[in-house]
Protein backbone atom coordinates (compact mmCIF):
# COMPACT_ATOMS: atom_id res chain seq x y z
CA UNK A 1 0.00 0.00 0.00
CA UNK A 2 1.78 3.70 -0.89
CA UNK A 3 1.30 5.08 2.64
CA UNK A 4 2.11 8.10 1.20
CA UNK A 5 -1.19 8.89 -1.08
CA UNK A 6 -1.09 11.24 -4.50
CA UNK A 7 1.60 14.09 -4.12
CA UNK A 8 0.60 17.57 -4.61
CA UNK A 9 1.36 18.75 -7.75
CA UNK A 10 2.54 21.93 -5.77
CA UNK A 11 5.30 19.68 -3.74
CA UNK A 12 6.88 19.14 -7.50
CA UNK A 13 9.51 21.74 -8.76
CA UNK A 14 10.67 21.83 -12.30
CA UNK A 15 14.58 21.41 -12.92
CA UNK A 16 16.55 22.19 -15.55
CA UNK A 17 14.34 24.27 -17.72
CA UNK A 18 15.21 28.19 -18.31
CA UNK A 19 13.01 31.02 -18.64
CA UNK A 20 12.61 31.40 -22.66
CA UNK A 21 9.95 34.04 -22.67
CA UNK A 22 8.46 31.98 -25.27
CA UNK A 23 6.85 28.60 -26.09
CA UNK A 24 9.39 25.73 -26.43
CA UNK A 25 9.94 23.60 -29.75
CA UNK A 26 7.94 20.18 -29.55
CA UNK A 27 11.63 17.91 -28.72
CA UNK A 28 12.14 20.16 -26.00
CA UNK A 29 9.23 20.24 -24.19
CA UNK A 30 9.26 16.19 -24.66
CA UNK A 31 12.95 16.06 -23.34
CA UNK A 32 11.97 18.32 -20.34
CA UNK A 33 8.73 16.26 -19.84
CA UNK A 34 10.78 13.39 -19.44
CA UNK A 35 13.12 14.57 -17.20
CA UNK A 36 10.64 15.82 -14.86
CA UNK A 37 8.76 12.30 -15.18
CA UNK A 38 12.25 10.82 -14.03
CA UNK A 39 13.05 13.24 -11.35
CA UNK A 40 9.70 12.36 -9.75
CA UNK A 41 10.18 8.20 -9.90
CA UNK A 42 13.71 9.40 -7.94
CA UNK A 43 12.29 11.24 -5.54
CA UNK A 44 10.78 9.48 -2.66
CA UNK A 45 7.39 9.69 -1.95
CA UNK A 46 6.35 12.31 0.79
CA UNK A 47 4.02 11.40 3.63
CA UNK A 48 0.61 12.72 4.18
CA UNK A 49 -0.14 15.66 6.28
CA UNK A 50 -1.96 14.46 9.35
CA UNK A 51 -5.17 16.07 9.45
CA UNK A 52 -6.66 18.33 11.92
CA UNK A 53 -8.23 16.72 14.97
CA UNK A 54 -11.04 18.77 14.25
CA UNK A 55 -11.74 17.59 11.34
CA UNK A 56 -10.17 13.86 11.39
CA UNK A 57 -11.96 10.85 12.64
CA UNK A 58 -9.77 10.30 15.47
CA UNK A 59 -8.96 6.26 16.56
CA UNK A 60 -6.86 6.22 19.73
CA UNK A 61 -5.50 2.85 20.31
CA UNK A 62 -3.38 1.63 23.69
CA UNK A 63 0.17 0.25 22.54
CA UNK A 64 -1.16 -3.26 23.98
CA UNK A 65 -4.14 -3.19 21.93
CA UNK A 66 -1.83 -2.34 18.46
CA UNK A 67 1.35 -4.74 19.52
CA UNK A 68 1.81 -7.72 21.76
CA UNK A 69 3.83 -6.59 24.72
CA UNK A 70 3.25 -9.88 26.64
CA UNK A 71 6.94 -10.41 27.85
CA UNK A 72 7.12 -7.31 28.74
CA UNK A 73 3.83 -7.01 30.50
CA UNK A 74 5.63 -10.07 33.07
CA UNK A 75 8.70 -8.26 33.27
CA UNK A 76 6.78 -4.87 34.84
CA UNK A 77 4.13 -6.94 37.26
CA UNK A 78 7.32 -9.12 38.01
CA UNK A 79 10.15 -7.09 38.82
CA UNK A 80 8.63 -3.37 38.91
CA UNK A 81 8.29 -0.51 36.51
CA UNK A 82 12.77 -0.19 36.62
CA UNK A 83 13.66 -3.17 35.00
CA UNK A 84 10.62 -2.91 32.63
CA UNK A 85 11.85 0.61 31.39
CA UNK A 86 15.42 -0.46 31.50
CA UNK A 87 14.30 -3.79 29.20
CA UNK A 88 12.63 -1.69 27.14
CA UNK A 89 15.37 0.35 26.21
CA UNK A 90 17.94 -2.29 25.65
CA UNK A 91 15.76 -3.94 23.16
CA UNK A 92 14.50 -0.59 21.46
CA UNK A 93 15.75 -1.65 18.35
CA UNK A 94 13.29 -5.10 18.04
CA UNK A 95 9.58 -4.47 16.86
CA UNK A 96 7.06 -5.28 18.32
CA UNK A 97 5.03 -8.36 16.78
CA UNK A 98 1.28 -6.69 15.64
CA UNK A 99 -1.79 -7.21 18.09
CA UNK A 100 -5.00 -7.53 18.25
CA UNK A 101 -6.08 -3.85 17.02
CA UNK A 102 -3.18 -4.52 14.32
CA UNK A 103 -5.28 -5.15 11.47
CA UNK A 104 -7.68 -2.86 12.18
CA UNK A 105 -5.58 0.30 11.98
CA UNK A 106 -4.14 -1.08 8.75
CA UNK A 107 -7.71 -1.47 7.10
CA UNK A 108 -8.33 2.51 8.40
CA UNK A 109 -4.93 3.23 6.48
CA UNK A 110 -6.09 1.56 3.74
CA UNK A 111 -8.89 3.65 3.67
CA UNK A 112 -7.15 6.87 3.96
CA UNK A 113 -5.00 6.02 0.81
CA UNK A 114 -8.20 5.40 -1.09
CA UNK A 115 -9.65 8.88 0.17
CA UNK A 116 -6.45 11.05 -0.59
CA UNK A 117 -6.75 9.72 -3.73
CA UNK A 118 -10.17 10.57 -4.67
CA UNK A 119 -10.17 13.71 -2.21
CA UNK A 120 -6.45 15.38 -2.38
CA UNK A 121 -7.32 18.28 -0.41
CA UNK A 122 -9.68 17.08 2.10
CA UNK A 123 -9.04 16.35 5.92
CA UNK A 124 -12.22 13.97 6.31
CA UNK A 125 -9.38 11.29 6.97
CA UNK A 126 -9.09 8.61 9.71
CA UNK A 127 -6.55 9.95 12.23
CA UNK A 128 -4.61 7.37 14.42
CA UNK A 129 -3.36 8.35 18.25
CA UNK A 130 -1.57 6.05 20.18
CA UNK A 131 -2.26 6.44 23.90
CA UNK A 132 -0.43 5.10 26.23
CA UNK A 133 0.57 5.40 29.74
CA UNK A 134 3.77 4.34 29.24
CA UNK A 135 6.87 6.26 29.95
CA UNK A 136 7.95 8.63 27.17
CA UNK A 137 11.39 6.74 27.48
CA UNK A 138 9.63 3.44 25.47
CA UNK A 139 8.51 6.05 22.64
CA UNK A 140 11.49 5.18 20.83
CA UNK A 141 10.54 1.38 20.67
CA UNK A 142 7.73 1.97 19.72
CA UNK A 143 8.11 4.69 17.19
CA UNK A 144 10.69 2.38 15.61
CA UNK A 145 7.81 -0.72 15.75
CA UNK A 146 5.58 2.05 14.01
CA UNK A 147 8.51 2.44 11.31
CA UNK A 148 9.10 -1.40 10.78
CA UNK A 149 5.45 -1.59 10.18
CA UNK A 150 5.20 1.23 7.83
CA UNK A 151 2.52 2.53 9.94
CA UNK A 152 1.55 6.07 9.88
CA UNK A 153 0.99 6.92 12.76
CA UNK A 154 1.93 11.05 14.08
CA UNK A 155 0.38 11.50 17.15
CA UNK A 156 1.39 9.85 20.52
CA UNK A 157 0.31 10.48 23.76
CA UNK A 158 2.73 8.58 26.39
CA UNK A 159 1.18 9.68 30.27
CA UNK A 160 4.36 8.02 32.20
CA UNK A 161 2.22 5.98 34.34
CA UNK A 162 -1.13 8.26 34.73
CA UNK A 163 -4.10 7.57 32.77
CA UNK A 164 -4.77 8.51 29.54
CA UNK A 165 -8.62 8.72 29.40
CA UNK A 166 -8.56 12.99 30.58
CA UNK A 167 -6.96 13.55 27.09
CA UNK A 168 -9.24 11.79 24.82
CA UNK A 169 -11.67 14.69 24.40
CA UNK A 170 -8.60 16.70 24.10
CA UNK A 171 -7.89 14.55 20.98
CA UNK A 172 -11.49 14.78 19.61
CA UNK A 173 -11.65 11.06 19.75
CA UNK A 174 -14.19 9.23 17.65
CA UNK A 175 -13.15 5.31 19.49
CA UNK A 176 -11.03 4.21 21.76
CA UNK A 177 -9.27 1.08 22.12
CA UNK A 178 -7.46 -0.58 24.89
CA UNK A 179 -6.91 -3.64 25.92
CA UNK A 180 -7.29 -2.72 30.16
CA UNK A 181 -11.31 -2.71 30.48
CA UNK A 182 -10.96 -0.85 33.37
CA UNK A 183 -10.00 2.35 31.32
CA UNK A 184 -12.42 1.28 28.69
CA UNK A 185 -15.11 2.15 31.24
CA UNK A 186 -13.52 4.99 32.47
CA UNK A 187 -13.66 6.30 28.93
CA UNK A 188 -17.07 4.70 28.63
CA UNK A 189 -18.28 7.04 31.72
CA UNK A 190 -16.76 10.22 30.03
CA UNK A 191 -19.08 9.62 26.87
CA UNK A 192 -16.19 8.18 24.64
CA UNK A 193 -16.75 5.48 22.34
CA UNK A 194 -14.71 2.62 23.67
CA UNK A 195 -14.11 -0.87 23.57
CA UNK A 196 -11.52 -3.67 25.35
CA UNK A 197 -10.23 -5.38 22.62
CA UNK A 198 -9.40 -9.26 22.39
CA UNK A 199 -7.35 -11.22 20.09
CA UNK A 200 -8.89 -14.62 18.27
CA UNK A 201 -8.37 -17.93 19.21
CA UNK A 202 -7.29 -18.87 15.51
CA UNK A 203 -5.64 -16.77 12.93
CA UNK A 204 -8.41 -16.35 9.86
CA UNK A 205 -7.17 -13.77 7.32
CA UNK A 206 -9.56 -10.68 7.01
CA UNK A 207 -9.50 -8.34 3.79
CA UNK A 208 -7.19 -6.21 2.62
CA UNK A 209 -8.94 -3.40 0.35
CA UNK A 210 -12.10 -3.38 2.61
CA UNK A 211 -12.11 -2.07 6.14
CA UNK A 212 -15.14 -4.82 7.82
CA UNK A 213 -16.33 -3.11 11.00
CA UNK A 214 -19.61 -5.51 13.32
CA UNK A 215 -22.12 -3.61 15.44
CA UNK A 216 -24.18 -5.49 17.68
CA UNK A 217 -27.24 -4.03 17.98
CA UNK A 218 -29.04 -3.29 22.10
CA UNK A 219 -25.89 -1.47 24.34
CA UNK A 220 -24.09 -1.10 21.61
CA UNK A 221 -25.28 1.20 18.40
CA UNK A 222 -28.91 1.29 20.97
CA UNK A 223 -29.51 2.07 24.26
CA UNK A 224 -29.71 -1.10 26.52
CA UNK A 225 -34.05 0.33 26.98
CA UNK A 226 -34.89 -3.05 25.30
CA UNK A 227 -32.39 -5.33 26.82
CA UNK A 228 -33.46 -4.37 30.25
CA UNK A 229 -36.84 -5.48 29.67
CA UNK A 230 -35.51 -8.96 28.54
CA UNK A 231 -32.97 -8.90 31.99
CA UNK A 232 -35.82 -7.90 33.75
CA UNK A 233 -39.14 -9.12 32.46
CA UNK A 234 -38.26 -12.03 30.17
CA UNK A 235 -38.77 -12.53 26.16
CA UNK A 236 -42.72 -12.48 26.07
CA UNK A 237 -42.71 -9.01 27.54
CA UNK A 238 -39.95 -7.89 25.29
CA UNK A 239 -41.64 -8.77 21.88
CA UNK A 240 -44.74 -7.22 23.53
CA UNK A 241 -42.90 -4.24 24.01
CA UNK A 242 -40.95 -4.03 21.09
CA UNK A 243 -44.21 -4.29 18.76
CA UNK A 244 -45.83 -1.59 20.72
CA UNK A 245 -43.00 1.00 20.23
CA UNK A 246 -41.95 -0.05 16.70
CA UNK A 247 -42.05 3.54 15.45
CA UNK A 248 -40.55 5.24 17.89
CA UNK A 249 -36.69 5.17 17.88
CA UNK A 250 -34.51 3.70 20.28
CA UNK A 251 -31.93 6.10 22.27
CA UNK A 252 -28.66 6.24 21.02
CA UNK A 253 -25.88 3.59 22.56
CA UNK A 254 -22.21 4.13 22.99
CA UNK A 255 -20.90 3.54 19.47
CA UNK A 256 -23.62 5.31 17.49
CA UNK A 257 -21.33 8.40 16.66
CA UNK A 258 -18.55 5.61 15.46
CA UNK A 259 -20.80 4.39 12.93
CA UNK A 260 -22.34 7.78 12.28
CA UNK A 261 -18.63 8.64 11.22
CA UNK A 262 -18.11 5.50 8.74
CA UNK A 263 -21.21 6.53 7.61
CA UNK A 264 -19.75 10.11 6.49
CA UNK A 265 -16.73 8.46 5.06
CA UNK A 266 -18.80 5.99 2.87
CA UNK A 267 -21.13 9.19 1.68
CA UNK A 268 -17.70 10.32 0.19
CA UNK A 269 -17.14 7.45 -2.21
CA UNK A 270 -20.72 7.14 -3.21
CA UNK A 271 -20.32 10.54 -4.00
CA UNK A 272 -17.88 9.31 -6.57
CA UNK A 273 -20.44 5.92 -8.21
CA UNK A 274 -18.08 3.80 -5.61
CA UNK A 275 -21.41 2.43 -3.38
CA UNK A 276 -20.25 -1.46 -4.87
CA UNK A 277 -16.47 -0.95 -4.67
CA UNK A 278 -16.72 1.06 -1.29
CA UNK A 279 -14.16 0.24 1.12
CA UNK A 280 -15.79 0.87 4.22
CA UNK A 281 -18.54 -2.42 4.86
CA UNK A 282 -20.68 -2.24 7.91
CA UNK A 283 -22.91 -4.85 9.44
CA UNK A 284 -25.37 -4.72 12.13
CA UNK A 285 -25.47 -8.41 13.92
CA UNK A 286 -27.71 -8.76 16.23
CA UNK A 287 -30.03 -11.73 18.59
CA UNK A 288 -33.02 -9.95 17.15
CA UNK A 289 -35.88 -11.87 15.47
CA UNK A 290 -36.50 -10.00 12.40
CA UNK A 291 -40.34 -10.89 12.47
CA UNK A 292 -40.72 -9.99 16.31
CA UNK A 293 -38.24 -7.03 16.99
CA UNK A 294 -36.01 -6.55 13.39
CA UNK A 295 -38.27 -3.56 12.50
CA UNK A 296 -37.82 -1.04 15.47
CA UNK A 297 -34.04 -1.74 14.98
CA UNK A 298 -34.08 -0.76 11.63
CA UNK A 299 -36.45 2.18 11.79
CA UNK A 300 -33.80 3.55 14.54
CA UNK A 301 -31.14 3.39 12.36
CA UNK A 302 -33.47 5.42 9.43
CA UNK A 303 -34.32 7.92 11.89
CA UNK A 304 -31.00 8.90 12.48
CA UNK A 305 -30.31 8.94 8.72
CA UNK A 306 -27.82 5.99 9.10
CA UNK A 307 -27.42 2.25 7.68
CA UNK A 308 -25.67 -0.63 7.78
CA UNK A 309 -25.07 -2.74 4.60
CA UNK A 310 -25.82 -5.88 6.39
CA UNK A 311 -28.50 -6.87 8.88
CA UNK A 312 -28.38 -10.27 10.09
CA UNK A 313 -30.85 -11.16 12.87
CA UNK A 314 -30.14 -14.11 14.25
CA UNK A 315 -33.06 -15.15 16.85
CA UNK A 316 -31.05 -16.06 19.33
CA UNK A 317 -28.18 -18.57 17.55
CA UNK A 318 -24.42 -17.80 18.05
CA UNK A 319 -23.14 -15.18 16.39
CA UNK A 320 -19.44 -16.74 15.49
CA UNK A 321 -19.81 -18.79 12.54
CA UNK A 322 -21.53 -16.04 10.54
CA UNK A 323 -18.69 -13.81 11.93
CA UNK A 324 -16.75 -16.27 10.45
CA UNK A 325 -18.23 -15.73 7.11
CA UNK A 326 -17.80 -11.77 7.50
CA UNK A 327 -14.47 -11.72 8.52
CA UNK A 328 -14.38 -8.22 10.28
CA UNK A 329 -11.40 -6.47 11.10
CA UNK A 330 -13.38 -5.52 14.42
CA UNK A 331 -16.90 -6.83 16.20
CA UNK A 332 -18.38 -5.10 18.79
CA UNK A 333 -21.11 -6.58 21.32
CA UNK A 334 -21.48 -5.61 25.09
CA UNK A 335 -21.39 -9.18 26.54
CA UNK A 336 -18.43 -11.56 27.05
CA UNK A 337 -20.57 -14.39 25.65
CA UNK A 338 -20.84 -13.73 22.38
CA UNK A 339 -17.20 -11.88 22.54
CA UNK A 340 -15.68 -15.09 23.51
CA UNK A 341 -17.92 -16.68 20.83
CA UNK A 342 -16.62 -14.30 18.16
CA UNK A 343 -12.80 -15.23 19.63
CA UNK A 344 -13.10 -18.51 19.06
CA UNK A 345 -14.52 -18.53 15.45
CA UNK A 346 -11.23 -16.46 14.66
CA UNK A 347 -12.79 -13.19 15.19
CA UNK A 348 -10.86 -9.79 16.19
CA UNK A 349 -13.94 -8.85 19.23
CA UNK A 350 -14.31 -6.00 21.45
CA UNK A 351 -16.01 -5.93 24.39
CA UNK A 352 -18.18 -2.74 24.82
CA UNK A 353 -19.06 -2.12 28.73
CA UNK A 354 -21.90 -0.61 28.87
CA UNK A 355 -25.82 -1.12 29.83
CA UNK A 356 -27.17 -3.88 32.08
CA UNK A 357 -25.33 -6.98 31.29
CA UNK A 358 -22.06 -5.36 32.50
CA UNK A 359 -24.19 -6.73 35.88
CA UNK A 360 -23.58 -9.82 34.84
CA UNK A 361 -19.76 -9.68 33.50
CA UNK A 362 -16.87 -12.06 34.25
CA UNK A 363 -13.46 -10.50 35.15
CA UNK A 364 -10.73 -11.70 32.72
CA UNK A 365 -7.22 -11.62 32.61
CA UNK A 366 -6.50 -8.49 30.73
CA UNK A 367 -8.32 -6.29 33.60
CA UNK A 368 -5.44 -6.43 35.74
CA UNK A 369 -4.86 -2.96 37.54
CA UNK A 370 -1.16 -3.26 37.37
CA UNK A 371 -0.64 -3.04 34.19
CA UNK A 372 0.97 -0.58 31.36
CA UNK A 373 -1.34 -0.09 27.98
Amino acid sequence: MNQGGPRDPKDVRAHGTGKSGGAQPAGAQSSSEDAKANYENLTPTKKPKSPKPQNAITIAVSSRALFRMEEEQKIYREQGLEEYVRYQLEHENEPFKPGAAFPFVKALETVNARLRELYPSSEDLFDIVLMTNNHAQVGVRLINTINHHNLFIERFCMTGGRSPIEYLKAYHTNLYLSSDAEKVSEAIEQGIAAATIFSPSKDVAVFEDQLRVAFDGDAVLFSDESEKIVKEHGLDMFFEHEKAYENKPLAQGPLKGFLEALGKLQKKFYAKGLRLECPIRTYLVTARSAASSGARALKTLRSWGLETDEALFLAGAPKGPLLEKIRPHIFFDDQMFHVEGAQQSGTIAAHVPYGIAQKHKRPTEDQDPKSLK
